[in-house]
């Protein structure tokens, strides 16, 4: 469909063309008309699919109507980055009306806390925030949801992954019952089936299609020895002047660092960001790494989804993700758009089993490239688990926060 086919106001309408879209995406298609009927919603789709303005314009549809200035909708997402980038999209959507917005996460100083202080209490229309920032407002006693009509949860696998459930059901105890609520998530696993219960009611269920990573992207597999593997991204960035924007997926914050350290002496024009930064730090390596000024971030994966980093020409998986479906959701911050985009992974012999899981879900194999002569060879392809990976794969192993 066309936006102007959904009933949209005009002002409406107006941003959205002046922002150079036309045509609604799949989960745009499904989401909006059942969340302008005042229907509860859960939603499954991945990450550069559109979902922020699926529930964005509706919400703002609404509220453009209304002449309100109590904080009427709230949002919660699992990181600051995707704060930012959500309330970004609402300035950018409502920019012909007098819908106000602000983000509320952890990390920023006293002049930011009085900020939040203030629009909590004498109403901005939507608050974007992580929950644990949130809660802290929430527990001085200065917060008032009473005016709330909409509560969006996004990325909510993402959240309860790093262990926000109780978080959440903590600050819905402060939220009116009578609401309309929207729950959108990349997977759709069980823990995700319970929240949806105990807080939508008689949710409409929509999907797309998650399992498979961009047409555009060029999917290949190195199989490497973990002393392999930072001499082979050196080689790699070397042989790809043509990439002008490269982003590095490890598994911990320390290899952020040694990968970024040895990169910087190969004389890449690189950044690390994980949460050993400050907030404003972090906020400016994004900045100059969407400026192209920065040719390479290194980043732990709570940076692979929610992050809207167009034209990126390169993902590179240091280590192989936990889950097969983050896998879709690294491999998704390259091709966005319909553009193309190449997505190297590499794995050890550990992890072999998990990139079996991957090309189950994708339900496509992996093109396997021999190591270059000069690193020597690397481990022979074998997916059964070794001792570690089934030791690491069973039971209730909690992620850690990265």
């Amino acid at each position: 469909m066309k936006f102007d086919e959904f009933g949209l106001n005009d002002q409406l309408l107006e941003a959205i063309s002046y922002m150079g879209f036309e045509k609604a995406t799949p989960i745009q298609d499904q989401a909006i008309p059942h969340i302008m009927r005042g229907r509860d919603l859960i939603a499954c789709a991945q990450t550069g699919t559109g979902k922020t303005a699926a529930f964005i314009l509706p919400i703002l549809d609404k509220l453009s109507g209304e002449t309100s200035d109590q904080t009427t909708v709230l949002i919660i997402v699992p990181t600051r980055e995707l704060a930012l980038q959500i309330d970004q999209h609402i300035h950018g959507f409502a920019y012909f009306t007098d819908v106000s917005s602000l983000p509320v996460y952890g990390g920023g100083d006293g002049v930011d806390w009085e900020q939040e202080r203030r629009s909590l209490t004498k109403g901005a229309n939507i608050i974007v925030a992580t929950p644990g920032k949130l809660l802290a407002h929430l527990a001085m006693g200065y917060v008032n949801f009473n005016k709330l009509q909409y509560l969006i949860l996004d990325e909510a696998d993402r959240m309860l992954d790093i262990g926000f459930y109780d978080d959440i059901m903590k600050i819905i105890t402060y939220l009116p019952k009578e609401r309309q609520t929207l729950m959108f998530s990349a997977t759709m696993p069980q823990d995700i089936k319970k929240l949806a219960s105990r807080i939508l009611k008689k949710p409409i269920e929509v999907s797309t299609e998650i399992a498979k990573p961009p047409e555009g992207v060029l999917q290949v597999v190195y199989l490497a020895f973990d002393n392999q593997k930072t001499p082979l991204i050196n080689s790699l960035i070397a042989d790809k002047p043509d990439c002008k924007s490269i982003l590095i997926f490890c598994s911990t914050k320390k290899k952020v660092a040694e990968i970024t350290r040895t990169l910087k002496g190969k004389g890449s024009v690189v950044s690390g960001i994980s949460s050993d930064l400050k907030q404003s730090e972090r906020e400016e390596v994004l900045r100059k790494f969407k400026a192209r000024q920065i040719r390479v971030l290194v980043a732990t994966d709570v940076m692979s989804r929610g992050i809207d980093i167009k034209d990126i020409n390169l993902v590179i998986n240091y280590d192989a993700p936990n889950d097969a479906e983050d896998y879709v959701h690294r491999v998704g911050r390259t091709a966005r758009a319909e553009t193309t985009g190449i997505a190297l992974t590499l794995i050890n012999r550990e992890d072999m089993y998990k990139l079996k899981r991957i090309e189950e879900l994708i339900k496509k194999e992996i093109m396997k490239i021999p190591m270059p002569p000069e690193l020597g060879p690397g481990p022979q392809w074998d997916p059964r688990p070794t001792r570690s990976g089934y030791k690491h794969h069973g039971g209730n192993k909690r992620r850690q926060k990265k």
